[in-house]
């Protein structure tokens, strides 16, 4: 089965919209027969209610200006009063207005003139000229709306959006407030290819050869019959022509779906480590219309099988998932393809090639870059659906949206090659009661009315028999959330089904903080329905993978029952990244999570490296912790290691002994009595040195490193370079518990975005040009403008050597 994503040539083509002082003018708007423009600049926002806010005279000068996407919380105040809580993110809310006015020329009068917003948190109303276009209260959903009747061709135009954020709680993370995902301005002639119109199948693939079936979906706003032409073409990623179909037809109704059936040789298949994509180009011609629309896909074929697993393209694997919220850190909501890239880059080097989209459908640019680097998606809908988990939360508009929301998101992502499975919902309070009999199979039926090519799943924290969502029979894989203990008798509770670990692990960490003993399981919190009064007074967690809390397990754990059984498909740990609120196994102070195998500011926890030495072939020696003890104390040195027999521990030039793993072991350890210096590790297989790490005693704060991911970069006002802020000994090693305050200084075309140092208990803004380091380290995002030409990026700090890089904007 062949699966790809149907996607709006959002680039190439695209109409440019130039700034003249608050209007933007679509140049060129009628000399194509379909445009895609990127609508996101010269926006005016004002944080609170309007009296009045989509009223065409309301005077908006006094507004502030700005681009989307946006996310008013990210630049708020952290508070434990505000009504998110700190489980969501200790964020203000609030209600938010935003007002862009624009022309359209005369030339377009005779064309469809359309508004496509991929994204808005919450409760979006929209209006045109004054007319109101409709509501949205999903925050996760794409939507569109036609803007053709309400236009003034040639005349100034006013969109108003209207996003209440305002009743609070209604998510258990951060959801960031308003506009926070790209919105694009899309024109076609009256006849065209609808909204996420086409449809791409495989039903037969083999290496020699496969069956590609396309529907597409034609709209005809002409109100009479109409002869054209569909002409089908699909092109290698060189962009050949590899197959084609022609089709005449008469359009005699308002919509029209067309089949055609083409065969293509010898195709390239789509896979984790080889993600290659074709294009199936649609052009429409007819007498006074044309269209050209575009679907990247990629061929492939999996299987799910209850004694065997997962295999893609008939090779057996398993899927090494993680599940991540929405947020990107400093960023808070707001969506940024480089960003977004950087995550998918950092999980790619750890060997994972699965996400989940914890718990709601993505951002459109999330499954585009899934589809490009490899990664197996599941693309879930729900947290809740008609009983809620916050107060406020998606239950309430459950009955309802959830049958305009989940078609949505169905066809906007069933051409994507990367999603192989769709959840519709997460630990659903339903799964113990009855009503869930009639839900799931509702649920089921709406995604099988517009895709039977993918298995349904749901998340289940309560997998047992007693659960009436597997009870249904509308699933087709069982999804365990936890449970780990349970994994081996699956069969048992479950004859001849399949096996999914929706969600795993939920191990605690806090990056560069270690706690003796390493040897021992700490469970924070021992209940989740009460509150945690343990722990450290810092709101610290040790990074030594011996923190869980009651209902998960540690990382090492997991892994060993997972690689353990091929039925066991596959895994999602919760979490790649830590994420904006949910900071178990704490409350306030803390305001973020502690569960990301990488911290939020993108610093690699520990643990990464347990996962990168056994999910890739990549030779791996990585010891912890730090080498800054007091005199005598007695501190366990772990390594994660492969490709290697064993490891010999030295401090000092003296030998601490050899040790190898042994059984299911995934680490080693060394119980050493502190003493400054050098500690020194050695794999080594058959007798040959394989790799060789030191740790050194660091010294006082001296100097700054910086180090930018990416020196050069687009003058584009979007693309961004992540730079790691390092402190320093005299000696150039790094300062393990550094903290020192850092501030930054920029020139030439380019803003600092935000700024982290991945602490989840830190109460400064992210949006400032300071941040302290926090155990050594910190980071600052650049943002550019739309020149180019150099930026010069600068951190200083009291008492420390100063340090820049030079980027350049091209």
């Amino acid at each position: 089965m062949l699966l790809y994503k149907a996607f709006l040539q959002k680039a190439a083509g695209a109409l440019c919209l130039s700034l003249i002082a608050v209007l933007f003018t679509l140049k060129g708007f009628g000399q194509q027969a379909r445009t895609v423009a990127d609508f996101d600049k010269g926006w005016h926002f004002n944080l609170g209610d309007v009296k009045g806010g989509e009223d065409v005279s309301l005077n908006d000068a006094g507004w502030r200006l700005l681009n989307l996407p946006h996310d008013w919380s990210i630049e708020g105040k952290f508070s434990k009063d505000n009504p998110a809580t700190p489980e969501g993110g200790a964020l203000p809310g609030g209600i938010g207005w935003y007002r862009k006015t624009f022309t359209v020329p005369a030339a377009s009068k005779n064309k469809l003139v359309y508004i496509d917003f991929d994204g808005v948190y919450q409760k979006s109303d929209v209006w045109v000229n004054g007319h109101h276009l409709g509501f949205r209260p999903n925050g996760y959903i794409s939507f569109r709306y036609e803007l053709t009747p309400y236009l003034n061709f040639n005349g100034k135009n006013t969109i108003a959006v209207k996003v209440d954020n305002s009743v609070q709680p209604n998510s258990r993370w951060y959801s960031g407030s308003g506009i926070y995902r790209n919105v694009w301005l899309v024109t076609t002639d009256k006849i065209a290819v609808d909204h996420w119109g086409t449809y791409v199948i495989t039903p037969a693939v083999t290496d020699k050869s496969t069956d590609v079936k396309i529907v597409t979906t034609i709209l005809n706003g002409t109100k009479a019959s109409q002869p054209v032409t569909l002409t089908t073409t699909i092109l290698n990623a060189q962009g050949k022509t590899v197959t084609s179909s022609v089709l005449k037809t008469d359009l005699k109704d308002a919509s029209s779906r067309l089949t055609q059936d083409l065969k293509l040789d010898n195709p390239t298949l789509w896979s984790v480590d080889r993600p290659y994509l074709y294009k199936v180009v649609t052009k429409i011609s007819g007498a006074n219309s044309s269209d050209q629309y575009t679907t990247p896909i990629g061929i492939r074929y999996f299987n799910f099988d209850a004694d065997k697993g997962f295999s893609l393209n008939g090779k057996a694997m398993k899927i090494l998932g993680v599940c991540d919220h929405h947020d990107l850190g400093s960023l808070g909501a707001t969506v940024n393809t480089r960003a977004l890239e950087r995550q998918l880059q950092m999980l790619k080097a750890m060997g994972c090639n699965g996400i989940r989209t914890s718990h709601n459908p993505p951002a459109p640019e999330l499954l585009d870059l899934c589809d490009k680097m490899g990664f197996i998606v599941m693309d879930e809908a729900f947290d809740c659906w008609e009983k809620g988990k916050a107060k406020y939360d998606y239950h309430l508009f459950f009955k309802e949206w959830h049958k305009r929301d989940l078609e949505d998101q169905i066809l906007r992502d069933r051409n994507h090659p990367s999603v192989m499975i769709w959840s519709i919902g997460n630990e659903i309070p339903q799964q113990g009661d009855t009503s869930a009999l009639r839900v799931a199979p509702e649920l089921t039926a709406i995604v099988h009315s517009l895709d039977r090519t993918r298995p349904i799943t749901t998340a289940n924290d309560r997998p047992d028999t007693s659960n009436k969502i597997i009870k249904s029979g509308a699933i087709d894989l069982i999804g365990y959330n936890y449970h780990e203990f349970d994994y081996a008798k699956f069969h048992d509770r479950y004859p001849g089904k399949k096996f999914i670990a929706t969600e795993t692990t939920s191990g605690l960490e806090t990056r560069g903080h270690y706690d003796m003993p390493s040897d021992s399981i700490r469970i924070w919190p021992a209940r989740w329905d009460k509150p945690f009064k343990e722990g450290n007074p810092d709101n610290s967690v040790s990074a030594y993978d011996n923190v869980r809390p009651a209902w998960g397990s540690t990382h090492e754990a997991t892994w060993k029952v997972m690689k353990k059984y091929d039925f066991l498909s596959g895994m999602f740990i919760w979490t790649g990244f830590d994420y904006m609120g949910e900071p178990t196994p704490y409350s306030w102070p803390s305001r973020s999570s502690y569960f990301g195998i990488i911290d939020l500011a993108g610093f690699p926890k520990d643990i990464y490296y347990m996962y990168q030495s056994e999910w890739t072939n990549k030779t791996v020696l990585h010891i912890f912790p730090h080498w800054n003890w007091a005199p005598g104390k007695t501190v366990d040195v772990w390594a994660f290691y492969n490709n290697a027999d064993e490891v010999e521990l030295y401090l000092n030039g003296k030998s601490l002994g050899v040790k190898k793993k042994t059984g299911d072991d995934l680490h080693i350890m060394w119980r050493v009595k502190y003493e400054p210096g050098t500690l020194k590790a050695v794999s080594r297989k058959n007798g040959k040195t394989v790799l060789t790490r030191e740790i050194h005693t660091a010294g006082t704060p001296a100097k700054i490193e910086l180090t930018a991911d990416r020196k050069n970069i687009k003058a584009d006002s979007k693309d961004l370079s992540f730079i790691t802020v390092r402190i320093l000994d005299k000696d150039g090693n790094l300062v393990p518990n550094a903290d020192n305050l850092v501030n930054f200084k920029i020139n030439g075309e380019a803003f600092i975005a935000s700024v982290d140092n991945g602490d989840e208990v830190s109460h400064d803004p992210f949006k400032a040009n300071y941040r302290k380091a926090f155990n050594g380290l910190a980071l600052a995002i650049v943002q550019t403008k739309e020149k180019a030409g150099a930026i010069t990026f600068t951190a200083t700090s009291v008492g420390l050597k100063g340090a820049s890089v030079v980027l350049q904007a091209k």
